[in-house]
């Protein structure tokens, strides 16, 4: 691989002096081993830990077939699907690679006791297979994680409904944490030149998610004006939905759990902020019984901060937790988008609430390659900055997604792959001197943190 790391710091070269590149027939990767599927039997979520599943090994380098890329991987990072995989909830990702191992002799390669994880990277197409006309070796891109069949005719209006819709490295294998991974070309987007490696690899996931889910007309279609509670809004999904609300024209209210997060959202030039833990927010009574009187009193403060106003929309990702508070403190006839559900997927609320004052419930999951070509677009833009809180090594894997797991972490948590320091990789020195401000505020908060 050290050919390889060479030609891209060099940087000048042809895509046939890429593609002359040698590909080894190995590559370091953080794999899951089918094996220890039951080693956190009986065990409570809080108290599983990722790095005695997280493990960094020699794997066999796959082939790209039609319409694939082989990309040789310059950073990635660590999402909660991350955190997920490496604990076995819902269930075994294993469960995930046998299903799409049965659809084709393609994806049968994907069927392995072993699994490498990961749904983001920044790195350089290194080979592509029969078909592939937009990318060639040598090309410096970013992946988004949607795989799709497109065999279907319900995934050609939003791809995010093919059946056969896939999120790569955590429902697929050959995933982005690591030194080599494999993608299907229609997941390539164009790497914001401005950044380095680390942050052209942070945003991918949560900034497709955040877009689509507030943004996209398939999401809560935010417009001016709007009043949106976003819960977690300095953590690595929330704040780019506050990125987006303050980018958009909208009000944003952020929800954060403590002082320190709260800086990192004034940073990005949020005013109005809650700090749930310092103003004592308890939605639960105990495991049963949910307390609407704490309803009331986190939607008067919420008044407070908005003149007066309930919140049009609510970004919602908490899950359990927080969803009955979330469907009573939006206005009549307002959105709470939801995902993830990283507190609990089983949701309880006072329907009433939500009958009765016409507010409606919208289900998003990742985004299609549109929304996520235009959240790419405008992080390429400078409109919204990456937040990255930490950068680890490959080796360190396992504590990044520990940290995460335990929210010990700000933004987002990146990982060097095959970059042998955090810098490289920034292509226009001058746009990245224009946004400099902002990229190193994000990044020096979150490291204060």
């Amino acid at each position: 691989m050290q050919e390889v790391i060479q030609a891209v710091a060099s940087g000048g070269l042809t895509a046939e002096d890429f593609g002359h590149l040698p590909v080894p027939d190995e590559y370091r990767a953080v794999v899951l081993r089918e094996e220890e599927t039951d080693i956190f039997e009986g065990m409570e979520s809080a108290a599983k830990d990722p790095r005695k599943t997280l493990h960094l090994e020699h794997v066999p380098t796959p082939q790209p077939g039609p319409g694939e890329a082989l990309v040789a991987v310059m950073a990635s990072s660590v999402n909660y699907n991350t955190v997920w995989s490496a604990i076995f909830e819902p269930v075994p990702t294993f469960h995930f690679l046998r299903r799409y191992g049965r659809l084709s002799e393609l994806a049968k390669r994907h069927d392995l006791p072993y699994h490498v994880i990961g749904s983001d990277l920044a790195g350089v197409v290194l080979r592509t297979g029969p078909g592939v006309n937009a990318w060639k070796p040598g090309d410096e891109v970013v992946a988004h994680c949607l795989s799709v069949e497109l065999e279907s005719a319900d995934g050609h209006n939003d791809t995010m409904l093919d059946p056969e819709q896939r999120i790569w490295g955590f429902e697929t294998n050959f995933g982005g944490l690591a030194e080599i991974a494999l993608v299907k070309s229609n997941q390539l987007m164009p790497k914001p030149n401005h950044l380095s490696w680390e942050e052209a690899a942070a945003p991918g996931l949560v900034n497709s998610t955040a877009y689509r889910q507030l943004v996209s007309r398939n999401g809560a279609g935010m417009k001016q004006g709007d009043n949106v509670l976003i819960w977690g809004a300095s953590g690595g999904l929330g704040s780019y939905a506050t990125q987006f609300a303050l980018a958009g024209g909208a009000n944003p209210i952020c929800v954060v759990s403590s002082e320190k997060k709260a800086d990192i959202c004034r940073a990005m030039g949020a005013d109005a902020i809650i700090d749930r833990t310092a103003e004592d927010y308890r939605f639960w009574k105990d495991e049963h019984n949910q307390d609407p009187k704490e309803w009331k009193r986190f939607g008067k403060r919420i008044r407070e901060l908005t003149g007066g106003e309930d919140v049009d929309i609510v970004f919602e990702h908490p899950g359990r937790e927080t969803f009955g508070a979330s469907v009573y403190v939006t206005r009549k006839g307002g959105t709470i988008v939801t995902c993830a559900s990283t507190s609990g997927y089983k949701h309880e609320y006072d329907n009433r609430y939500l009958w009765m004052s016409l507010k409606r419930i919208i289900g998003s999951h990742f985004a299609n390659y549109r929304e996520a070509w235009e959240a790419n677009r405008l992080i390429a833009k400078g409109k919204i900055h990456p937040t990255l809180s930490k950068v680890y090594s490959l080796e360190e894997t396992g504590q990044a997604a520990y940290d995460v797991h335990r929210n010990l972490h700000q933004g987002k948590v990146g990982v060097l792959c095959l970059a042998p320091e955090e810098g490289l990789g920034v292509r226009d020195e001058e746009k990245r001197a224009t946004h400099l401000d902002a990229i190193n505020r994000f990044r020096s908060l979150d490291h204060a943190s």
